[in-house]
């Protein structure tokens, strides 16, 4: 008799990505490994950003375990929509699974950028949709494989740690945070 709570488990790194152009159209997938091996291939992503009523921003230090830039601190959260699956949907699931958290998510803007990671040898090459939310009620649940620590920081707060330490930092936050508190009309 099998447990119908049990979730079985996933390997991240087998799920696909979608493989975009540099106009952000999709011409493709892959898996999310391949997508991270050097150089690199350019892939749909989202990064979520949630405010409270103060204003601040809430952080999430990430696990040791992650494949990619481990031990640093990032967005709320961020991850992959499956080929074809609507960005907001995918971050709305990925929000809770890492975080225990739901809200409505805003869609504000897109990051483009490239990074390699020297620890680990893997590489960011994100077409990165940048979605924000607003917590109004609940308090984090934190999955401790995904999340090592959080934290609730005010924009102008985290800019002056982005540049005084900015190796505690994954190298996408800053912008993230540019368009999430300054998004350009479309």
């Amino acid at each position: 008799m099998t447990d119908s709570l049990v979730q079985p488990i996933t390997d991240r790194e087998a799920l696909p990505v979608e493989l975009v152009d540099e106009a952000g159209h999709a011409v493709g997938t892959c898996p999310v490994s391949q997508a991270h091996q050097s150089p690199g291939m350019l892939h749909r992503a989202f990064s979520v950003l949630l405010f409270d009523e103060s204003g601040r921003v809430l952080l999430q230090q990430r696990a040791a375990a992650k494949t990619r830039f481990p031990a640093l601190w990032a967005n709320t959260c961020c991850g992959h929509p499956a080929p074809g699956e609507p960005v907001a949907a995918a971050a709305a699931v990925r929000l809770a699974e890492e975080m225990g958290l739901a809200t409505e998510l805003t869609e504000v803007g897109v990051y483009r950028y490239h990074a390699d990671d020297s620890r680990t040898g893997r590489v960011e090459f994100e077409w990165d949709h940048v979605l924000v939310g607003r917590l109004e009620a609940g308090s984090p649940r934190p999955d401790p494989a995904e999340v090592a620590d959080y934290a609730w920081v005010t924009p102008e707060a985290l800019r002056a740690a982005l540049g005084s330490d900015p190796g505690l930092y994954t190298p996408w936050l800053s912008g993230v945070l540019d368009v999430a508190v300054d998004p350009t009309p479309s």
